[in-house]
């Protein structure tokens, strides 16, 4: 097993959550450290507070995966005798790496506001703010019958084959007879030097988004037997990759209002919500914005949805909310937390993958600033 630095395990948050698809003037990426450093223990946490550095410090943490960017404003001066100045300090006396994926893992399919929406069993999601589109392509590759498991393989597991939030690995396999010659110069896997050959060969087909180009034809070349492989692609013009912000779904049958309520609290395991709107509503259709939602609420309301949820909802937002109608549950913005348990998930698949050695970890340190008294 291979011990990995900072730079390849951010390239698998590059396939979560694409940097690309954060907000304009969203800072992600790294906040402090090395990433050409060796990396052996990893923890995810939804904020990089001075307790979660102690935290990271206390289990020997190399790099540190957070939602939240602690550099969110730019820094005029580094003052070590603040609490912000502290623990930047600590990060780099005990050498720790800070990485932030924010909007981009709000925005990415599989991220916050999917897993959210997960959690309340939404069905038949979409997204409420669209932020990116780019067009899909299709590749095709010809490879002998039995190395087609392989070459599959290579391409679903960097991203080839994913329809929409339901439907992953869809891939199209047709049969023929391949026909080649060999040259001089040529290392043939089958076959003869200057011998035509011709053998059973399978296409395999599947779509991905125009950005997984490079990423996905690396990793068929990698994977494929032939020393010149076949591999065609092309863009499609009748379908669009697209991202955005927000999910809006069904649930599976209609509720009042206040079991929903109940539903929720439970699903996000939280004690409290606060309300905007009538409590004798009832609930089919559900909009969600994990974080800070107030800009989007008549996106939400052009839904159609019964119950908006997001947090940290304002004053006068909420009179907006009213007047507009739109039923509204501030959650709170911890809600995000949910995203820990996902990023660890997802990165020990890939680095099971990819052969990396390392551990991985969820911060236990709660960062919700607020008490119910």
């Amino acid at each position: 097993m291979k011990v990995a630095n900072g730079y390849e395990y951010t390239a698998i948050m590059e396939k979560i959550a694409p940097k690309k698809l954060a907000m304009q003037g969203d800072p992600i990426g790294l906040q402090v450290g090395d990433l050409s450093k060796k990396v052996r223990k990893i923890m995810f946490t939804l904020d990089v507070l001075e307790e979660v550095v102690d935290e990271a410090i206390e289990k020997k943490v190399d790099l540190i995966i957070a939602h939240h960017p602690f550099l969110y404003r730019p820094t005029q001066h580094i003052d070590t005798t603040t609490k912000q100045g502290k623990m930047i300090k600590k990060l780099i006396k005990h050498d720790i790496t800070v990485f932030a994926a924010h909007t981009n893992l709000d925005i990415a399919q599989g991220g916050v506001n999917d897993i959210l929406a997960g959690l309340l069993n939404l069905q038949d999601t979409t997204m409420i703010e669209e932020t990116y589109t780019e067009p899909y392509c299709k590749i095709a590759v010809y490879v002998p019958e039995n190395e087609l498991e392989s070459v599959r393989l290579a391409l679903v597991n960097n991203g080839a084959g994913q329809i929409g939030t339901a439907y992953s690995e869809c891939t199209f396999h047709t049969t023929g007879i391949g026909s080649f010659k060999p040259g001089a110069d040529a290392n043939p896997t089958i076959g003869e030097k200057e011998q035509l050959t011709s053998i059973p060969e399978v296409k395999i087909e599947a779509i991905f988004p125009q950005y997984l180009t490079e990423t996905i034809t690396k990793a068929v070349k990698i994977a494929h037997p032939y020393e010149e492989p076949a591999i065609d692609v092309y863009t499609l013009e009748t379908q669009t990759y697209k991202e955005g912000l927000g999910r809006v779904g069904t649930l599976p049958k209609k509720l009042g209002m206040v079991s929903f309520i109940d539903k929720l609290k439970t699903a996000f395991a939280i004690e409290n919500v606060r309300f905007i709107g009538d409590l004798k509503t009832t609930v089919k259709k559900v909009a969600i914005i994990g974080g800070d939602g107030n800009k989007f609420i008549h996106q939400a309301k052009a839904t159609g949805a019964d119950v908006f949820i997001t947090g940290d909802v304002y004053y006068h937002t909420g009179h907006d909310l009213l007047a507009i109608n739109l039923p509204t549950i501030d959650a709170g913005h911890n809600i995000e937390k949910v995203m820990k348990g996902y990023l660890k998930t997802k990165m020990e698949e890939q680095a099971k993958i990819l052969d990396y050695e390392a551990e991985f970890i969820v911060s236990e340190v709660n960062t919700d600033p607020f008490q119910f008294c």
